[in-house]
């Protein structure tokens, strides 16, 4: 039977339900302290719901899906990282101020009591329940010398939660040759049960309370630190009386003693100021930054030129066997990148590598390739030109077929020779279009990690330097050993950096497209 009202009602009802799920899913999210995603989720939900609940708005359900991708995996990351920088990140900052109170109020020395070897066994009578025995040397209670043995009730919720038990669980002694129901649960088992097990205190009947100690042991348990009102926490050993400080990211001693771990704070434009400002920071960022231009722009020249001049090779007519040459030539291209990388770094060894064989053969020498810093820089040179030649070959060699042959047969009636032809007619019409592509394979090895860190990993290091810090490194690479090289793991500082390395990219780019428009104009004019 035909109901229309129903047809009408199903599409807000569809509505509505994904409205409520994008709620769960953000609010999933912002509960496990990803407030940042959380709030990229809810924008992206809040668009969808609208883009694809709106009949005025069906030209945008086709540039959405992209537009979210760019948000979640370009945009949300960027945020991140700049968020990042402004903080003191590292790993001795990891956690949030309550996170390491809650390190703290954890930490527990061992107190005068006995020590208790525990077997956790499941309950014939219950299958989801478990018991915990324990044996303990001396009895482990006033009054009762004699018992060594004790069994806990029967711990049913033991598998659901790892919370802190508010009561003790009361332990019960029992005959030593009796056991429980059910066998001991293997290690296995016995690990998957550990969270709740830390959680988990026993009280022995005129005896202290029981934690656990080892993957085989409960032993009474002290606390070092317990909270105060203020929200300072005092050491029960000693009396000390920690205070977060805000400013250093630790919890600090009177005498300004700070103790791990730290959690994070906002330090503002402190990151940056220790880029720019202080020596050991400054010093190789300026040498790092200088070559990482010098690197740039060397690649995209050389795969440019030996690109073009392939390509140019390659369209002469009178050359026979052109498609296995492109095919050859087009082979490094082909091959992955990092297989190649570590190809070259085997033929580059000192002691091992081909290329050193060959040289003491006709020469009798063997370059320190990867010790000596000019050297280092002219292999990475050389493998950078050996894998991004096919790809500017290719470009420029669908360039030189878009090229009227008329310009070519004018001027050749003129006189005008291969030299005069390459200057005046092949160089400007192929150079106009590729050189947005030359800018953007210079953003490209601005920023080519992969070949620093398979080739050299930045080595040979600055001996100047006191940060990880080498003579090949170019910003990124460098940024990486900041981030995971350092002592102390600076993160922030590496988002800081990472900040400055985009803010460059993007002003060396934009003055790069400026002057390719400017250049466009002219030739147009």
């Amino acid at each position: 039977m035909h109901v229309p009202w129903l047809r009408s009602l199903l599409p807000k009802l569809v509505w509505l339900a994904a409205a409520l799920l994008s709620l769960l899913g953000v609010w999933t999210v912002h509960v496990s302290g990803q407030s940042l995603l959380a709030a990229v989720l809810l924008v992206l939900a809040a668009l969808a719901l609208w883009i694809y609940g709106s009949a005025r708005t069906q030209a945008s359900r086709y540039l959405f899906p992209a537009i979210a991708a760019a948000l979640v995996f370009v945009v949300f990351p960027m945020l991140y990282t700049v968020a990042t920088g402004f903080t003191n990140h590292s790993s001795r900052n990891l956690l949030d101020l309550e996170g390491a109170r809650a390190f703290l109020l954890d930490d527990h020395v061992e107190a005068e009591g006995p020590t208790c070897g525990f077997t956790l066994h499941g309950d014939g009578a219950a299958a989801a329940g478990l018991r915990l025995l324990l044996r303990c040397p001396g009895g482990g209670a006033v009054g009762n010398p004699g018992d060594t043995t004790w069994l806990s009730p029967l711990l049913s919720a033991l598998g659901n939660s790892a919370a802190p038990a508010a009561v003790a669980v009361a332990m019960q002694p029992v005959d030593a040759t009796a056991a429980p129901a059910g066998q001991p649960l293997p290690l296995p088992q016995l690990i998957a049960h550990l969270p709740q097990l830390r959680a988990l205190p026993l009280q022995l009947p005129n005896g202290p309370v029981l934690r656990l100690k080892s993957l085989r042991e409960f032993a009474p348990l002290r606390p070092v630190y317990v909270a105060d009102a203020d929200g300072s926490l005092t050491n029960q050993i000693n009396g000390q009386v920690l205070r977060p400080n805000l400013a250093s990211g630790f919890f600090e001693a009177a005498d300004g003693q700070q103790i791990a771990p730290g959690f994070r704070v906002h330090v503002g434009w402190q990151n940056y100021q220790r880029i720019f400002t202080d020596p050991k920071f400054s010093q190789p960022f300026l040498r790092v930054f200088v070559w990482t231009l010098i690197f740039a722009a060397l690649t995209v020249a050389f795969t440019a030129s030996l690109g073009l001049f392939l390509a140019v090779l390659l369209s002469w007519p009178p050359l026979q066997f052109k498609g296995a040459y492109r095919l050859v030539l087009f082979l490094p291209y082909a091959v992955p990148g990092f297989i190649s990388i570590l190809v070259f770094k085997g033929l580059f060894n000192q002691n091992l590598g081909e290329i050193n064989f060959i040289l003491h053969g006709l020469f009798g020498l063997r370059p320190a390739w990867f010790s000596d810093p000019l050297l280092a820089k002219l292999m990475l040179l050389a493998v950078n030109t050996w894998l991004g030649f096919p790809y500017m070959m290719v470009l420029c060699s669908g360039l030189l077929k878009a090229i009227p042959a008329d310009l070519y047969e004018a001027s050749a009636v003129q006189g005008a020779g291969p030299l005069a032809n390459f200057w005046r007619i092949t160089l400007p019409l192929v150079g106009q279009p590729l050189l947005p592509l030359l800018i953007a394979a210079f953003a490209f090895n601005f920023n080519n990690f992969a070949l620093i860190s398979l080739l050299t990993e930045g080595r040979p290091d600055f001996l100047d330097a006191s940060v990880p810090a080498g003579t090949t490194d170019i910003l990124v690479s460098y940024t990486w050993r900041i981030a995971f090289q350092d002592s102390g793991q600076q993160f922030g500082l590496a988002a800081a950096l990472s900040t400055v390395i985009f803010a460059l990219v993007a002003a060396v780019t934009l003055l790069q497209l400026r002057f390719a428009r400017r250049v466009d104009v002219g030739g147009r004019q």
